[in-house]
């Protein structure tokens, strides 16, 4: 875990905050991060439909969709499973999420973003991420597992 994580805020939606409790409780005693191999989805699967992974590749920095949950796929009205995020989404790499994840694979930071949502058509009036780094080997942050939570209505973020 890195020293500048500090979590998402006490008044985030409960399920970034159950995500986030989970993601904690992997984390080795000794210290360092959690890997896939530590991650049980019996464990979060009410949690699922809004979750993501996204494989971390380095030299050069790249992200690619692992996993994309049926929640993300209805949202965004397509299944980008096993492709990058920079093909995926034009505009990733230009995008105010672009400097959380580069945070997360170089420094294992975690990302908090809480904001207006990108399909407003949908209905979305706001938006939270939450980005949680892995590591298979504890230090080398080669996956992030991720969750959006789209709100309807007067979300307060």
């Amino acid at each position: 875990m890195s020293s500048s994580d500090q979590g998402p805020p006490a008044d985030c939606d409960a399920r970034i905050a159950r995500l986030y409790a989970y993601w904690r409780t992997l984390c080795p005693a000794s210290g360092g991060l959690p890997g896939r191999q530590h991650l049980d989805p019996g464990a979060i699967a009410g949690l699922l439909p809004w979750v993501w992974m996204v494989d971390v590749r380095h030299a050069p920095l790249r992200f690619k969709h692992r996993l994309v949950g049926t929640e993300q796929v209805a949202v965004m009205e397509a299944d980008y499973t096993g492709r990058w995020l920079d093909e995926a989404h034009p505009d990733f790499l230009l995008s105010s999420a672009y400097p959380q994840f580069v945070a997360a694979a170089e420094k294992a930071a975690v990302g908090y973003e809480a904001g207006p949502a990108l399909f407003p058509s949908k209905g979305h009036r706001a938006v939270e991420r939450l980005l949680l780094p892995m590591a298979r080997d504890g230090r080398h942050v080669d996956m992030l597992l991720a969750m959006t939570i789209y709100h309807t209505g007067h979300a307060c973020v």
